[in-house]
């Protein structure tokens, strides 16, 4: 090793016969594993669904021996079954097994942000446009935990009462944020009320950093589903009642919870709803209906899109917007996502989401626009309508169904149906 000196056992010089059975034994030793009879050939990243009769656990591994795989990703909670990366042969076996129910490929996700911007302000126009704030006062922590399903948070953050709950990419590590989006999305939710840096909707609530995307702003449905066991499975006794996803995909809902056309993230969202979770959803950003965009269009979440708002307040009469020209004060953002259906406008709402100023990994700020910062307005508004202050809320004690129903008919004021696009009304958080 460099810096260290060389002992005289290291000089010794290995005749050449020696050293080449030394090496050949070394190379026999460490190579891999040869290719499992029947498992040869390119792999694929698979989600394997069992049934739910079986213990994932026990399973999981019997299948691993019997067909000489190792999976990446297993789950007990939101699904019972595994993520590995499989070959065209295993992935038939596998199927005729009678105790799996669905095996299918893993699907990319993306982040729902448009990128950086300008520095935020202390109490940003966007959280006292949906009544979180005024100039002079703000919220205090919700009493219902919030999951930020992203790329991890900034655990350091001083204006974040972040925690770390699971790494789904790099398993045992600790989900801290190396790309900033999940550190922003973080702050919107609940950047603390303690003098330095932005405010949030529910200041100082407590979060739970779930990483399912990379440095790179790339994740996974097999990662999403790790992301959504986990919550799932600490949502009772961690109190965690909401749960943002600023993520999402190209794709379609069916109407029973994935069970018909095999959608495994689907039956995981079901089944955290099930828990009494509410998971909120970026709508996503390309200007074209929610109803083709995952996890969005599922109806058992509450999708948002964006609107812009520069002052604070209902009316149109903002300023200009700087940081994204062509946008104006109390209208749909331009690139936002909206509900091309009456089914998709009845679990939307809309929030500030051009321009957002929010916390950065470091200790740092930045302003960022995107549906992925309009679905953390309205996370902190639904964790703040559960209860806060020590106190139940409206929504205390309601299935997320009803917390749904109910965000969406308190919501009012543009930008509602322009267009023949319907965004959804602004979100409120007076409770």
């Amino acid at each position: 090793m460099s810096g260290q000196p060389t002992s005289r056992a290291a000089r010794i010089v290995v005749p050449a016969v020696v050293a080449s059975l030394i090496a050949a034994a070394i190379a026999a030793w460490s190579a891999p594993a040869p290719a499992a009879a029947d498992g040869g050939g390119p792999t694929e990243d698979t989600i394997v669904i069992l049934h739910d009769r079986v213990d994932p656990g026990r399973k999981t591994a019997a299948l691993e021996r019997a067909h000489r795989f190792t999976a990446t990703h297993r789950y007990r909670t939101a699904l019972a079954g595994f993520a590995a990366p499989l070959t065209a042969l295993q992935r038939e076996r596998l199927a005729r097994d009678p105790d799996v129910t669905l095996v299918t490929p893993d699907r990319e996700l993306v982040l729902r942000d448009t990128g950086p911007v300008r520095p935020g302000e202390t109490i940003p126009p966007g959280i006292r446009r949906v009544g979180a704030a005024t100039a002079t006062a703000v919220n205090v922590a919700s009493t219902a935990a919030v999951a930020i399903v992203d790329t991890g948070i900034d655990l350091r953050h001083p204006d974040l009462d972040a925690v770390a709950g699971t790494n789904c990419v790099t398993p045992g590590q600790p989900p801290q944020d190396d790309n900033g989006h999940g550190t922003h999305v973080a702050g919107i939710v609940a950047a603390r009320n303690n003098g330095r840096g932005i405010v949030g909707v529910a200041p100082g609530t407590r979060l739970y950093a779930v990483k399912v995307m990379d440095g790179a702003g790339h994740g996974s449905f097999a990662r999403l589903i790790c992301g959504l066991d986990w919550v799932a499975s600490r949502a009772a006794t961690l109190g965690i009642r909401v749960a943002n996803l600023s993520l999402g995909t190209p794709g379609a809902s069916d109407a029973d919870c994935g069970r018909g056309t095999g959608d495994p993230v689907h039956q995981a969202v079901c089944r955290v709803a099930a828990r009494g979770v509410t998971l909120v959803v970026a709508a996503g950003n390309e200007a074209s209906p929610l109803e083709g965009d995952l996890p969005a269009a599922y109806p058992e979440v509450l999708a948002v899109a964006a609107m812009t708002d520069t002052d604070g307040r209902a009316g149109g009469l903002g300023t200009a917007v700087t940081c994204a020209p062509g946008e104006r004060d109390d209208r749909a953002a331009s690139f936002s996502n909206y509900a091309a259906t009456a089914a998709g406008a009845a679990h939307l709402v809309s929030a500030p989401g051009t321009c957002v100023g929010s916390t950065w990994p470091g200790g740092a700020y930045r302003t960022l626009s995107g549906t992925s910062m309009a679905a953390p307005h309205v996370a902190g508004v639904v964790a703040l309508c559960i209860g806060s202050a020590g106190k139940p809320g409206p929504c205390a004690g309601l299935a997320p169904a009803q917390v749904i129903r109910r965000i969406v008919a308190d919501a009012g004021g543009e930008p509602g149906v322009a267009a023949g696009r319907t965004y959804g009304g602004v979100v409120s958080a007076r409770y």
